[in-house]
């Protein structure tokens, strides 16, 4: 597994934790990433994208929201919701990731972590995403 891949998963199970965390994001963050990830080579782009999932949270689940139909953010399942922000960061903040590189990402961690239908769920949203954004 490349390094890239390999910090986009512990992003979104540190993402994932911190959803069913009563107290600080942040500190369920950083308590995950001092347990669990156990390759150094991970930690500079696993802190890009959960700081920066976490710094614009409210832009992009705005992003996710507008184009989200018949699903509001808080009930999609916590896996489909965290690869789509995770996306929807790197397709918005981050000019060295191609949106296709992305979008392929996002959906090949909803499909490993979610349901059969994370895929085509994750890739609807974040095609749509990826449009508005040229």
């Amino acid at each position: 597994m490349g390094v890239r891949r390999g910090a986009r998963e512990l992003a979104l199970q540190a993402l994932f934790f911190a959803d069913i965390q009563t107290n600080d994001r942040h500190e369920a963050v950083a308590l995950f990433r001092e347990h669990f990830i156990t390759r150094e080579a991970f930690l500079p782009f696993f802190d890009t994208l959960t700081e920066g999932v976490m710094t614009h949270r409210e832009e992009i689940d705005a992003t996710i929201a507008n184009r989200s139909k018949n699903w509001k953010v808080y009930r999609m399942s916590s896996v489909d919701r965290n690869a789509l922000r995770v996306g929807v960061f790197e397709i918005l903040f981050l000019d060295d990731v191609p949106d296709k590189v992305a979008i392929n990402e996002a959906i090949e961690i909803g499909k490993h972590f979610g349901t059969a239908e994370s895929g085509a769920f994750i890739n609807g949203i974040l095609d749509a995403i990826s449009a508005d954004n040229k």
